[in-house]
């Protein structure tokens, strides 16, 4: 086996890796970068389509699956995902079209001809490509999410994509009996950080929205569509919280698919009873209505770029009596970023300073330093361990660490490099 790698080296965003099976090729994701305002997107190392046996997509974030429809331009290779990741990527990539018009080399034929591919499979369930077996794994990380298992001669590859251990109040863990490995490819988001256990970080965001209710306000928490506004609703509902709590935005259609795909989650009821207690906004209208007295408002996008965030993020950051809960990974250059660090938001082209009580919250999706470490621990065999999707930082240092703690030989890949098995 060898696997070349074509992005997420020393960065997160525009996975993708090529492994060669002996003459078989298997692509691994393949995602995008999006740039700062002002920069295009950036993809990874290209491939040709009609070298492809098939293309395995782990899940729907578009780190992972937004440029997947470029190999359709003229190309009908089979793709594989779980039943959700397949509508979410849908979704998420109709989405980004919609908001970059012309930044991308394909636009919304490819993305149906990539459909038309579409092979859906099951967790577990094997495939076999020329020299190579696959089948996907849970990964914890969002709905129908993955790992991915290869084989080939004797030789076995395990690809994380994005993992959270111990998943989450929608998620069940991560599958993790996968046999002897001899690769790794582990992502390293968060190699480096120690998150708090999540019922303590529930605990607190629940107070915080009960004391914005006392003092007749209205709590703001933009939250990315995927997974964590559905999981904000399921714990506010666990909580048995009294008031009202509002749902707005791309985050409804990625409700509807959630609905369709209920094997997929931890516990179908908790998610049914949390999202048909919310109030569906599907209207501008009934925005203002539905903030005339104090309620939760649960609005993509998480890190306030665009989306119905920013109505609502000029309604209510103005006032004392409201919060603003940033929920989300604030990315750099960001306005969630920019409000963490600044306490401003821009109205109207001026920054002005925001009265609304702000706090941040950790809901990340991705395992945590202990959590990798606990995965890796797991992990049987004396595999080749591979760092990628973190910062220059955290694979490097992951990778040496992974090496002083179990003996493992490590890397941290460079785009291009090619690691053999």
């Amino acid at each position: 086996m060898d696997v070349k790698v074509l992005g997420a080296a020393n960065e997160v965003g525009r996975s993708g890796f090529l492994l060669n099976c002996n003459g078989t090729n298997l692509l691994l994701d393949y995602g995008v970068l999006f740039g700062r305002r002002g920069t295009p997107p950036q993809y990874p190392i290209h491939v040709k389509p009609k070298d492809l046996d098939a293309i395995i997509i782990t899940h729907a974030h578009l780190d992972h699956s937004g440029n997947v429809p470029s190999l359709f331009v003229s190309g009908n290779t089979d793709v594989y995902a779980t039943p959700p990741t397949f509508d979410l990527s849908k979704l998420l990539i109709e989405d980004m079209l919609k908001i970059e018009k012309n930044s991308h080399p394909f636009d919304i034929p490819e993305l149906n001809n990539m459909m038309k591919n579409a092979k859906e499979i099951g967790y577990r369930q094997k495939v076999t490509k020329g020299n190579a077996t696959f089948e996907l794994r849970e990964s914890g990380h969002v709905i129908g999410g993955s790992t991915v298992l290869v084989e080939s001669e004797k030789k076995r590859l395990f690809y994380t994509g994005d993992i959270k251990t111990n998943g989450s109040r929608m998620l069940r863990e991560m599958d993790l009996d996968v046999g002897e490995i001899d690769l790794l490819i582990t992502e390293s988001t968060y190699a480096m950080t120690e998150q708090r256990p999540r019922k303590e970080t529930e605990k607190e965001l629940i107070e915080f929205a009960n004391e914005v209710m006392d003092r007749k306000g209205t709590l703001f928490i933009p939250s990315f569509s995927v997974e964590r506004s559905q999981e904000i609703a399921c714990i506010l509902r666990s909580a048995k919280f009294k008031h009202r709590i509002i749902m707005d935005g791309m985050a409804l259609k990625v409700n509807e698919i959630m609905f369709r795909h209920p094997d997929y989650l931890r516990d179908p009821k908790v998610f049914s009873d949390a999202i048909n207690n919310a109030l569906s906004i599907r209207e501008h209208s009934e925005r203002k209505r539905a903030m005339e007295e104090p309620c939760v408002v649960i609005s993509p996008a998480g890190m306030l770029v665009g989306g119905n965030a920013v109505y609502y993020l000029q309604q209510l950051s103005f006032n004392d009596k409201n919060g603003i809960a940033l929920v989300s990974y604030q990315g750099e250059g960001t306005p969630g970023r920019k409000l963490l660090e600044t306490g401003k938001v821009s109205s109207r082209g001026k920054d002005i300073h925001v009265t609304a009580e702000v706090k941040q919250f950790d809901f990340s999706g991705h395992a945590d330093r202990n959590e990798l470490f606990d995965m890796i621990k797991q992990i049987k065999g004396n595999p080749k361990v591979c760092t990628v999707h973190g910062d220059t930082e955290s694979c490097e240092m992951f990778a040496k660490e992974i090496y002083e703690k179990f003996g493992l030989e490590t890397f941290s890949p460079k785009a291009n490099d090619i690691i053999t098995v």
